[in-house]
């Protein structure tokens, strides 16, 4: 592998890495990198980055185990909903090709820029509104729970099939159907990811479609670059990061659909 390979995957996986912890977004910006600069076919570059995003959610779980975060039942029962739509996506995301791909990928980062433009004004308008005490525990009703169960079949399918923004989903479905305080939310999100991951991995691996040095590159610096951003909380950078995200992505969008 040339060495300016291994320096750009560096560089993607740590501005991955950083944005996954104060924007999100960061395999909107790692996939298309592998596809149009590094040359991967789509569900190449797909499985590969599941070698990372495995890593850095690993990492993230056992983070918020150290600092006391931990809701193991209700992790385990919201994983376990996610894997068969996890394993039916990941073996139809090993199917697509070229153009297919591409026009997917597109529509992807297109409702992630518009979906992450509405969050962004409504955090804005809410900035006045003290934070939840993340020591109040909420529990869910039974219905919120047989509803945040369903939907997650759902995620599981969108994460298994593609992965990027599947944060969003995850992070809306556990704090505005279920209830969940933002600490929480992130708290089953990385458990969730990281369960179903296992999963898509296998898919990806059994059909080649994975591979491992450069997956290993990446999840080594997406892991620094998330440790990185959880020590930089800054409302600063997260601002210059989206302006940064949303150029990129409007430039990747129109070199894969053109």
């Amino acid at each position: 592998m040339d060495i300016w390979y291994a320096l750009l995957l560096i560089a993607a996986g740590l501005v991955s890495g950083f944005m996954n912890v104060l924007a999100g977004g960061g395999s909107l910006l790692v996939m298309p990198i592998m596809t149009l600069l590094l040359g991967m076919s789509g569900p190449v570059a797909n499985g590969t980055n599941r070698v990372a995003i495995l890593a850095q959610n690993v990492s993230a779980v056992a983070g918020f185990r150290k600092k006391g975060f931990s809701d193991i039942r209700l992790s385990i029962s919201l994983a376990l909903c996610a894997l068969p739509g996890a394993a039916i996506g990941a073996w139809y995301g090993t199917a697509l090709r070229g153009e297919q791909f591409n026009r997917v990928l597109s529509a992807v980062m297109i409702a992630v820029m518009i979906l992450m433009a509405v969050k962004h004004r409504q955090s804005k308008k809410k900035k006045s509104t003290p934070p939840p005490d993340s020591s109040v525990v909420h529990r869910p009703t039974r219905k919120q729970l047989i509803a945040g169960h369903v939907l997650i079949v759902a995620a599981g399918f969108y994460g298994g099939f593609i992965q990027a923004g599947v944060g969003f989903i995850l992070m809306a479905i556990l704090n505005q159907v279920m209830g969940l305080d933002l600490v929480r939310v992130n708290m089953h999100k990385v458990f969730i990811v990281a369960s179903y991951t296992v999963v898509a991995l296998g898919f990806f691996a059994w059909g080649g479609h994975i591979l491992w040095v450069p997956g290993l590159i990446l999840a080594a610096a997406m892991a620094i670059g998330g440790w990185v951003g959880s020590h930089m909380a800054i409302s600063k950078g997260e601002g210059l990061i989206r302006v940064v995200l949303n150029i990129a992505l409007s430039i990747m969008i129109i070199k894969l659909l053109f």
